[in-house]
């Protein structure tokens, strides 16, 4: 499996603290079948500034700790980016890291109480350099809780999303739960990420979570997002389907 959204890289956030922190998390990422991390720590997020070259010197100190442990697992680089007006600039800067440095894919988070108005220019304006934006977990966004709307005209119009595995499952509760799943039966997701901090409180679950979907949504999903997780590390098009806007109704008979 390929995890696309972790936070291993240690003491650069509020993920793994310590080398022994990141070693931990490396471990349990193999005991679950994750071969290849993508590193993506927060950059520009109000409290954390983590630029790409510093991001790729870190990544590859941290392989060559995982190397010297004989641990099976590779890490990727990648970046977390708050959303800000000036994106487009700071990418071009060279400031900003696609993911696994393809030129094809970037990560992009909102805030967590809304969608800044300018989202959709600033999506316009990535797609026209030829830059695809993936948004991480908009099931714990607040106004596209209140309005998942706003999420089917972003995917609509061209940008990708990724749901977090303890999503999925249930561990950030059942109201996050149900608007996932609702993510999912909508077309409006395309990758399942852990967004893992730790071994504890933010572990993987990566598994668990695929697990689920393959037995709630059916088998073909979960080898849909699991190629287009390989598909997405490579620079190449991934598998996303037209995307539904998601209507009040029961869902499953689950919730």
């Amino acid at each position: 499996m390929i995890d696309l959204h972790c936070h291993i890289l240690p003491g650069v956030d509020d993920g793994a603290k310590t080398e022994q922190d990141a070693l931990e998390m490396a471990r349990a990422a193999c005991a679950e079948g994750i071969t290849h991390i993508v590193a993506t720590p927060h950059h520009r997020n109000g409290v954390y500034e983590n630029t790409k070259d510093e991001i790729i010197d870190q990544v590859q100190l941290l392989n060559e700790w995982l190397d010297q442990e004989g641990l099976p697992v590779m890490i990727l680089p990648g970046q977390e980016n708050r959303i800000q007006g000036d994106l487009v600039e700071k990418l071009e800067a060279g400031d900003i890291l696609t993911m696994n440095r393809t030129g094809k894919y970037v990560f992009v988070e909102f805030p967590t109480s809304h969608v800044p108005r300018y989202t959709a220019r600033i999506f316009y304006d990535l797609q026209l350099s030829g830059i695809i934006p993936v948004i991480v977990h908009p099931e714990r966004n607040h106004e596209i809780e209140k309005s998942p709307e706003v999420l089917y005209e972003l995917i609509n119009n061209g940008a990708l999303s990724q749901v977090t595995a303890a999503s999925v499952i249930g561990k950030f509760g059942k109201k996050i739960q149900k608007l996932t799943y609702k993510i999912l039966d909508h077309q409006l997701a395309h990758f399942i990420a852990s967004d893992a901090h730790n071994t504890t409180s933010r572990a993987f679950h990566l598994r668990e979570a695929y697990e689920t979907v393959a037995s709630d949504f059916g088998v073909e999903l979960r080898y849909l997002l699991e190629e287009n997780a390989d598909l997405l590390i490579h620079g190449q098009s991934v598998n996303a389907e037209p995307p539904m806007p998601i209507k009040e109704r029961k869902f499953l008979g689950i919730f």
